[in-house]
């Protein structure tokens, strides 16, 4: 397990969280917490074995955020000094007061017992930014190199994304944490026209907690893409119509994502979060009642998972993460709660779900890691394809489209298969599957073993106004439904 760096703990962040957290409480302050964050970002980006794009960044800054007479405060700054602190501190406190005039309801937070001194750091093995650029560089070149070098590719793009993210945080309560996490995201996607048809294939690992030692995991997948093109831009376009589907967990994670992820987010169901992709359809009266899927569905939130893009192991309010029940044998049982919307809708406790993407930005409800269990006795993908008269395989995931309400969606992937006879016959072009969210989860018929379960993901989920990013995941196994709605995308254009 690493150690989080030396250069993050020398900064003054105690002396400057006193400072901070005293003059809040000399001001009245109900409730006051402080949150020193250092975030390091490298982006490569490579066209036809060319750099194309590179960036680096480093943010450094803190903030304080303030429940004073029941409206929250909150201020920020670069400067790390204890005289800045204080001041930011009483400016946090003064737009409380000014806010007071537009405020309707009064702020209060669920309880949560204190956690001092707690540090904690991800699990990862080689951190990405003590690995050379130029040594990044050439390991995307090489895989561009070797792509171009087929035939059967015209073009390439590789990239890889790296986030180094370093928190301090303290409150009045108590609490003080450290901590320390990686994420990393490369991959690479090749492009060719035949007879007139344009394409592309990808690769298919997700986006991970993990550190540079991961890009072993997309290796494997280099060689393949040239073959898995040329028989994408070969395929016939697929018969609309209705067929039972069986997904792979690198389609299935993003599906979980829009129509359980967000739709579980306790302040969307609330109407709390609206502007930025709206509300949800799993209102709180239909907590206990509404049967999400079928009876096979179980989904949780978890914040602890290993390799997780949203595990931490405090969240910005210094709540200890956790697990926790979202769906339960197909019916809701659960939300994705921060302390506020908790105490709002009587919770005696959060669940961890507080998260602010930089120094700059106050805290707001993120999504935790969302993810559908699989069945322990469950077979392998082969084994639920088998299981399949007439039907369609999806691997990969590609475009996406989804309501207000988190209720009627449109999704395509990197690779479409037509199943007949319960065995792979060839691959399709231009599908896409539709339904509601309560339909298709109900249509789950079976799910895949723990050998068939894969952590997806996202790095960039927008949410909040002004607009936040915040990385998460997704677990699941290959899950086989039942008479599924596929869409020809080009027909559907009117092509």
């Amino acid at each position: 397990m690493p150690d989080i760096d030396a250069d993050f703990l020398a900064l003054p962040m105690r002396r400057l969280a006193d400072a901070a957290l005293q003059r809040a409480r000399d001001l009245g302050a109900e409730h006051a917490d402080f949150r020193l964050e250092r975030i390091r970002g490298r982006y490569l980006a490579l066209t036809d074995a060319a750099l194309d794009s590179e960036s680096d960044s480093d943010t450094l800054g803190f903030a304080v955020r303030v429940v004073h007479d029941g409206v929250w405060g909150f201020a920020a700054a670069t400067e790390l000094s204890p005289d800045t602190a204080a001041a930011v501190a009483e400016r946090a406190v003064q737009v409380a007061a000014v806010s007071a005039a537009a405020a309707t309801d009064r702020i209060e937070l669920a309880a949560e017992p204190a956690h001092p001194d707690a540090t904690w750091v991800s699990s990862y093995e080689i951190d990405p930014f003590e690995v050379a650029p130029r040594e990044q560089t050439s390991m995307l070149a090489g895989w561009s190199r070797r792509l171009l070098d087929d035939s059967r590719v015209d073009h390439v793009d590789a990239s890889m994304l790296a986030v180094k993210e370093q928190k301090f945080y303290a409150d009045t309560a108590g609490t003080t944490t450290t901590q320390q996490r990686v994420r990393i995201a490369p991959g690479a996607e090749v492009f060719a026209a035949r007879d007139g048809v344009l394409d592309s294939m990808r690769t298919i690992a997700p986006p991970a907690g993990r550190g540079w030692e991961y890009l072993a995991r997309v290796e494997p997948e280099i060689d393949s893409l040239p073959e898995l093109l040329a028989e994408k831009l070969a395929a016939p376009s697929v018969e609309p119509g209705t067929y039972d589907l069986v997904l792979h967990p690198s389609n299935l994670w993003l599906t979980i994502h829009e129509s359980v992820g967000h739709a579980t987010e306790l302040d969307r169901a609330l109407g709390y979060e609206a502007a930025y992709a709206g509300t949800s359809f799993a209102t709180p009266d239909r907590l206990g009642g509404l049967q999400y899927g079928s009876p096979i569905m179980n989904v949780t939130g978890d914040r602890t998972v290993e390799h997780g893009l949203a595990t931490v192991g405090y969240d910005d309010e210094g709540v200890a993460t956790s697990s926790f029940d979202l769906v339960r044998d197909g019916v809701l049982t659960g939300y994705q709660r921060d302390r506020r919307i908790s105490h709002v809708q009587g919770y005696a406790s959060s669940n961890g779900c507080a998260h602010a993407d930089s120094p700059a930005t106050m805290p707001i409800q993120r999504m935790a890691n969302v993810s559908l269990a699989a069945d322990p006795d469950g077979p392998s993908t082969d084994g639920l394809i088998a299981g399949v008269e007439d039907g369609v395989y999806v691997v990969g995931d590609k475009s996406w489209s989804i309501d207000m309400q988190r209720y009627n969606f449109q999704f395509t992937g990197q690779r479409f298969y037509r199943i007949a006879g319960g065995r792979i016959t060839g691959m399709l072009r231009d599908a896409a599957y539709q339904a509601t969210t309560t339909d298709f989860w109900g249509a789950m018929r079976a799910l895949g073993g723990p050998q068939t379960y894969e952590l997806g993901g996202s790095f960039m989920c927008g949410k909040g106004q002004p607009g936040q990013v915040a990385a998460v995941s997704h677990g699941c196994p290959s899950a086989a439904f039942s008479g599924i709605r596929i869409l020809n995308t080009v027909q559907e254009a009117g092509k």
